[in-house]
């Protein structure tokens, strides 16, 4: 019953390629259908969508309502398609196994590493529209763009569709599940190494341990940011709730909400660390300016102390000046006298304009 399905189902796909490729005769933009069919495998509907997944935001385009016209909103959806698909075929393919192993195989998929590497192989890289000064310190560009891509089929072609796109086009040409699934990702070293390049603080706390309904011991971690807590995971072993719980924190911190909070609390720490220092500088200053304030007051002091010695003869040059004084005193009188009757302070002759 399920190959008569498979059947039936292929058969219709090989249908409507046909009725996509006589209605590409009538299209004006067969260059840009052509070229999507190159990498899809079938014919684009709806073109715009795939178009669309493919404008960066720092583009700026704009809509005939004045919308900006980014691929966000088609990654948004892209992501969760995404992840859908690849848990559907890792499941399937694993039967048996844990669900720690299927989460950790499927992360390994879905990371913008590899992702960006699967848009480079299948050429999104060089279809993407993107302002060349965005395109340095983006490095996740091209995985966004991938997921964009997979919301553009899900939207035009559907789910099925979708999947057989993932299962044909990529994870039967470019990915190989049994190698990925025993590759070691260790997200713990990842999260530190990103919490020394941005200078964050990074504690891994086990708040919980239980056993499951088997008897078997189950930790609980939390990943906490700047005190932020930022993802839990569970394992049946520390290094296990650790690893998980950090995937989900480096996912987190691609959030600008929470890292925004993270910064705000940052810069509070920061703060609060920088106030012993301030008062310090203040104590240093204080103690400099009581060290001056000692230093004058005992020089001051010395002079005082030898003022005493001389004040005798102080006196007597005191009388001397005042006898001196008292001689100068009358021939002054009579210099300002004879000065009073200088012409120039005499009053002017009435008549002295006319000689």
């Amino acid at each position: 019953m399920r190959a008569l399905s498979s059947r039936n189902t292929q058969s219709n796909i090989v249908l409507r390629n046909e009725i996509d490729k006589i209605r590409l005769l009538f299209r004006k933009n067969r260059e840009s259908y052509l070229c999507f069919y190159r990498i899809l495998g079938f014919y684009p509907r709806n073109i715009q969508l795939y178009e669309q997944a493919l404008l960066h935001k720092s583009t700026s385009v704009r809509s005939d309502k004045g919308r900006p016209l980014n691929n966000e909103r088609l990654e948004f959806l892209g992501d969760a398609i995404l992840d859908a698909i690849v848990g559907d075929i890792v499941y399937k393919r694993f039967e048996g196994k844990r669900e720690g192993f299927l989460t950790n195989t499927r992360s390994k998929i879905v990371q913008r590493e590899t992702l960006n590497k699967l848009a480079v192989e299948i050429g999104l890289d060089k279809l993407i529209k993107y302002s060349t000064r965005s395109s340095s310190h983006n490095s996740y560009m091209y995985g966004n763009a991938f997921e964009a891509f997979i919301g553009a089929i899900y939207l035009d072609q559907g789910y099925e569709r979708c999947k057989q796109f993932m299962e044909q086009r990529i994870i039967n040409r470019y990915i190989d599940l049994d190698k990925i699934s025993r590759k070691e990702v260790n997200f713990k070293s990842k999260l530190i190494e990103w919490s020394q390049k941005n200078k964050m603080e990074v504690s891994f706390e086990l708040i919980e341990q239980f056993l499951d309904h088997d008897s078997n011991p189950v930790f609980q971690t939390e990943v906490r940011i700047e005190g932020l807590p930022a993802g839990t995971g569970t394992g049946y072993s520390k290094k296990e709730s650790q690893q998980n719980a950090a995937q989900m924190a480096i996912k987190k911190v691609k959030e600008p909400v929470f890292m925004s909070t993270v910064e705000e609390i940052k810069a509070q720490h920061s703060a609060t660390t920088t106030e012993p220092e301030v008062e310090l500088a203040t104590n240093s200053e204080t103690e400099l300016a009581t060290e001056l304030e000692n230093e004058f007051e005992n020089e001051l002091e010395a002079e005082l102390n030898v003022i005493p010695e001389t004040k005798p003869k102080n006196v007597l040059e005191e009388n001397t000046s005042d006898n001196e004084i008292s001689t100068v005193q009358p021939t002054m009188e009579a210099e300002e006298t004879s000065q009073s009757k200088s012409p120039c302070d005499a009053p002017e002759s009435p008549n002295r304009d006319l000689q």
